[in-house]
């Protein structure tokens, strides 16, 4: 889904409002945050942090090879 979206003066800084359809999409409220990931010329904004999906597999594969020493951890 493409969208034009105006580049506006807010402040000291430059901004962007996001439309409703967006705001819904993202399942945002006033207050969250956004993380912005991209490369030259293009921006992807996602609610979710992409590197908890990393740390995420990480922390299953080391759950599954220690789950006896957490365990006893957790005691």
């Amino acid at each position: 889904m493409a969208k034009k979206i105006k580049v506006r003066k807010i402040g000291n800084s430059l901004g962007v409002i996001l439309p409703r359809e967006l705001i819904d999409e993202l399942r945002v409220e006033e207050g969250d945050s956004l993380y912005c990931t991209g490369g030259k010329n293009e921006i992807k904004l996602t609610a979710n942090n992409p590197k908890f999906a990393d740390d995420l597999a990480i922390f299953k594969a080391l759950n599954k090879r220690y789950r006896n020493a957490l365990d006893e951890l957790a005691k």
